[in-house]
């Protein structure tokens, strides 16, 4: 698919086949995903996958509304960002974060941003605290990183 053709095709996607994604497509679109520019080549992204099916349900309970689907894709890529390596970490895994889905739909995948940092796990209840937390302790996330964003992964279940 030429470039002109991912960007049409690119949407999100909340519902997924419960087909496996091979883990060789998810290795090649974190291998697309770490060629995103960074602010002066810092390189401050990196990735975890997620591929465990009681871990991808945790991860869908991080917040109360907008990240349900997650519990029923194949896969996920949690997107972290180093600020010790800049304070512009953020805009750098945003853009790590679009070369992933772009990837995966070059790829033939669906995919779904949830942002986490700087989101409340639930709008209306404050003493549930941030998404971020939950799923830095969750997943076991060194307090150096940062967690941008989970992008939801699969096959699109039309």
């Amino acid at each position: 698919m030429d470039f002109a053709q991912v960007i049409k095709n690119r949407h999100s996607v909340r519902k997924f086949t419960p087909d496996r994604v091979d883990r060789e497509l998810i290795d090649t679109i974190i291998d697309m995903a770490s060629t995103a520019p960074s602010s002066k080549n810092t390189k401050s992204s990196s990735f975890m996958v997620v591929e465990d099916k009681d871990t991808l349900a945790a991860i869908s309970e991080m917040r109360t509304s907008g990240s349900a689907f997650v519990k029923d894709a194949p896969a996920a890529i949690v997107v972290l960002g180093d600020p010790e390596k800049t304070d512009l970490w953020s805009e750098n895994a945003a853009i790590s974060s679009t070369f992933v889905q772009l990837a995966a739909t070059a790829l033939g995948l669906g995919s779904c941003w949830v942002q986490v940092s700087g989101r409340p796990r639930d709008k209306k209840d404050e003493t549930m605290g941030f998404a971020e937390p939950y799923l830095k302790d969750l997943l076991g996330i060194k307090d150096q990183y940062r967690v941008l964003c989970v992008i939801a992964l699969g096959y699109e279940d039309k």
